[in-house]
This record gives structure tokens, C-alpha cells and sequence, in this order.
């Protein structure tokens, strides 16, 4: 059957309003606080590359990737999602500032404060392992489970404040402090890889760090136990310690901070309110 001409036009017609009804798919879905010590999750079209301010940043096969702002992120960062098809986006990031604590802590001991050479190399030698342990770029999004605390308790220490230890400034505070008794259950906050246990560091005492995939990961501090071996996966949920006061700590209490690589995060934008607070 042949179209008369004004058939054929207005076929022609219906076909291209159609072509313009369908919205383009949007190039980057986030969600998360576009904030200092902010995670943020995002979205892109599968086999899409992703750069934050240069740097590349891992896609999973479906499209997913996080991004992380530190504690003294400056206030714009560039996103750019190079498309399949060779399109570029260059999306703008308003990044937030914060106000953070200054808290002040005495009757520590001097020692702790003010290492001896020897103890400051034993120190530094502890952190390289933790932050080698930071370095891995695990290609599953395991933080796909989303999070949760790992204890319950008093928040008693807040991400980024300032501490002054026996009148010196520190550095900040980079995690957040949830008071428990000791022996209480810590437990993954998500889906992860066991990439660093050790019961005694001499800083920061029976330490654990978890990998959520995609260079996210959680380190837990002050351990009286770790209950799982380097190499283990964990499910949200599942015990892994107990709250102790081991290392640099005036009682028992859970410190837990959350890294994107070396970038310091805050838990707390991460999870919902302390339940009973």
C-alpha cells in the first residue's frame, strides 16, 4: 500500500513528535551531601568514564562509582562523565563548608602525647600499614548494602573537631567516637573485605579496616577483640569486634571512620540518627 503525500507527511510528523517527546537519559545520577566530609554515590551509563577533578574514578559494570569530599574540600569540584557514545559532561560540584568542635582533653599520658623517637617510629611504621591497606581499589560495590552503625551508644566524639591534647593542638578528628561499654559487639556497617586486623598498634590499639568496594572502606579503633582474619568478607551486621579501650584512649569507646583513599570522611552523613538520641 502506497502513502499519499499527505499521509506520509503527517506519519512523518508523528514520528518526530515522538523522537521529542523521549527525554535524554541524564548523564550522572548522584545521591549523598555534596558537603565537606561528604560520601557521594552516583550513576552512569554503563561502560561511561568518570573523573572528579582529574582523577579517575572506578565505574562498576552497571554504572556505579562514590566520591568522597575531606574535611577541608575546597568549595567546587569538576565531575566529568565521558559517555559511551564520546559525549562529555562536565558537571560542577557546590561542596558545602562546615563548622567543627574544638575539644579539649587532659590527663593523658605525657608519653602519648609527646612520643619518644622510639615510639614515633613504631607510630609511623603502624600507619603506613593502615593506609596501605586504604590504597585498595576493590572492584565490587559492596557499599551497595548501604550502612548502618556498627554500635550503639552516645556519640561522644564528632567528625572533624579539633583536639587538644594536655594543652597541644592536635590533629583533627576524623571519625566519630560512639561510647559503649567494653566487650560491647561491633558490627560491619556494610558489606565488605577484611584488608587490615591488628590487636595492638600502639596508637590506636586493636584496629580493624573494612572495604566496601570502590576504595570506601571503614576503620575501627580501640578494638578489645577482632573476631574476623584479614581476607574475610563480612555481610552488614555481622559481628566483628568488641568495643574496648585500647591504644590512645581515656575509656572504652568505638571509633570509627570511613575513608574514600586517602580522603577522610565523616560515618555519621552515612548513616540515620543514633537510635534513642
Amino acid at each position: 500500500m502506497r502513502l499519499s503525500a499527505a499521509a506520509a507527511a503527517g506519519l512523518a510528523l508523528a514520528l518526530l513528535a515522538g523522537c521529542r517527546a523521549v527525554a535524554p537519559a541524564e548523564p550522572v545520577e548522584l545521591s549523598g551531601p555534596l558537603t565537606q566530609g561528604g560520601t557521594v554515590f552516583g550513576r552512569v551509563e554503563p561502560a561511561s568514564r568518570v573523573t572528579l577533578d582529574g582523577k579517575p574514578v572506578r565505574v562498576s559494570k552497571d554504572g556505579r562509582f562514590v566520591i568522597g569530599f575531606g574535611r577541608e574540600a575546597p568549595p567546587q569540584a569538576i565531575l566529568e562523565i565521558r559517555r559511551p557514545s564520546g559525549d562529555v559532561t562536565r558537571r560542577p560540584l557546590n561542596v558545602a563548608p562546615r563548622q567543627y568542635d574544638i575539644q579539649r582533653v587532659d590527663g593523658l599520658p605525657q608519653n602519648l602525647v609527646t612520643p619518644d623517637p622510639e615510639e614515633e617510629a613504631r607510630i609511623a611504621r603502624e600507619q603506613a600499614e593502615v593506609l596501605e591497606a586504604r590504597k585498595l581499589d576493590l572492584d565490587r560495590p559492596l557499599f551497595e548494602s548501604g550502612f548502618i552503625w556498627p554500635a550503639a551508644g552516645p556519640v561522644s566524639g564528632v567528625y572533624g573537631s579539633q583536639r587538644i591534647l594536655n594543652g597541644v593542638p592536635r590533629a583533627p578528628h576524623y571519625g566519630v567516637d560512639v561510647a559503649a561499654p567494653e566487650g560491647a559487639p561491633v558490627r560491619a556497617p556494610a558489606d565488605g573485605l577484611v584488608t587490615f586486623a591488628d590487636p595492638d598498634l600502639l596508637l590506636t590499639g586493636g584496629t580493624l579496616v573494612i572495604d566496601h568496594g570502590h576504595g570506601l572502606s571503614s576503620t575501627f579503633i580501640h578494638l578489645s577483640r577482632i573476631d574476623v582474619e584479614l581476607g574475610e568478607e563480612v555481610r552488614q551486621g555481622e559481628p566483628v569486634g568488641a568495643v574496648g579501650a585500647t591504644g590512645r584512649a581515656t575509656g572504652p569507646h568505638l571509633h570509627w571512620g570511613m575513608n574514600w583513599f586517602d580522603v577522610r570522611l565523616d560515618p555519621q552523613l552515612l548513616v540515620e540518627p543514633m537510635p534513642g538520641s
